[in-house]
């Protein structure tokens, strides 16, 4: 929706560096608020466990700030990467809340995967207060939040706060586009999962059938991986899923967070989710053996060992 005079992705002028908070420096955010960094922003950083944040200012320089709201002040975008829709009121609007303050004419960028609702309530709050939002989940997972090769889905109300953000943004991503009003990035990121959950089952399941076939699963992926089932997941994952290998990734119990807020919105705009539903289950499965934190490929040793 950006049009051809939006700033590139990427582009930040020696003088056009900002001060920017970010709250959040765990697997995501941490590689993230390092690439703003590097870029030359002026860092401050907030973790819930202080500990965390002391570490990454011993590793990258910058400051912590014991709360949201002390990070916050006086910079001139927040940034925040954090749980679920629960962490994100806490940061927003706790009693020491970014809220609390942020000054009139700054941004607040939300980059957690939370609810489209979520997000338009914030939208609403920021502008009662005369500050920016968007809302800005991300697609890569730590591989690429770590190689600053996210993809970022945005939503915002407003144009011009949207491209103000581009260019830090890029610090981090390989892609951003805005694809329609505030919410509208959270819906994004909402459709990427359920691709992705069909995706990684079905997968599960030509490996697993692979297998029982008595076939070369590496000799199978290298010519299947050339034609029309060829994905992401194949490329990155297919290999790993052989060797039963899941300490890695993308948890599961974050995925079925996603998957949670997907089909609770499912359930508000109507569309039908079948697949993700079953998805959803099984995954459940997966976290009743153990495999919480195992990687959303995992699917397939409930195949293996059923």
């Amino acid at each position: 929706m950006s049009d051809d005079t939006a700033p590139a992705l990427g582009q930040n002028p020696v003088d056009d560096r900002k001060k920017i908070a970010f709250l959040g420096t765990g697997v995501m955010g941490a590689p993230m608020a390092r690439h703003l960094k590097r870029s030359g922003h002026d860092l401050v950083v907030f973790n819930r466990t202080a500990a965390k944040a002391l570490a990454w200012v011993a590793l990258n320089g910058g400051q912590a700030a014991p709360t949201p709201a002390e990070a916050a002040e006086g910079v001139d975008i927040v940034m925040m990467c954090v749980g679920n829709d629960d962490d994100v009121r806490e940061v927003v609007f706790g009693d020491t809340g970014v809220l609390s303050s942020m000054a009139p004419g700054s941004i607040l960028v939300d980059h957690t995967t939370a609810s489209a609702s979520l997000a338009r309530e914030l939208s609403a709050a920021c502008e009662e207060q005369g500050i920016g939002f968007v809302d800005a989940p991300v697609s890569g997972g730590q591989v690429g939040a770590e190689n600053g090769q996210l993809t970022v889905m945005c939503g915002c109300d407003d144009v011009e706060v949207y491209e103000r953000v581009i260019p830090v943004i890029g610090a981090f991503a390989k892609q951003c586009a805005l694809l329609g009003p505030s919410g509208s990035g959270q819906l994004t990121k909402m459709v990427n999962q359920i691709c992705i959950a069909g995706l990684v089952q079905g997968l599960a399941e030509g490996l697993n059938f692979a297998e029982r076939a008595g076939l070369d699963i590496a000799e199978v992926v290298g010519v299947i991986g050339k034609g029309a089932a060829q994905s992401w997941q194949m490329d990155n994952r297919a290999g790993t899923m052989a060797d039963g290998e899941f300490d890695f990734g993308f948890a599961v119990e974050w995925m079925r967070k996603d998957l949670g807020i997907c089909l609770e919105e499912a359930e508000r705009n109507g569309a039908r989710l079948p697949v993700t539903a079953v998805v959803d289950q099984m995954y459940k499965q997966v976290v009743a053996r153990g495999g919480d934190r195992w990687d959303t490929s995992s699917l397939i040793d409930l195949l293996r060992n059923a």
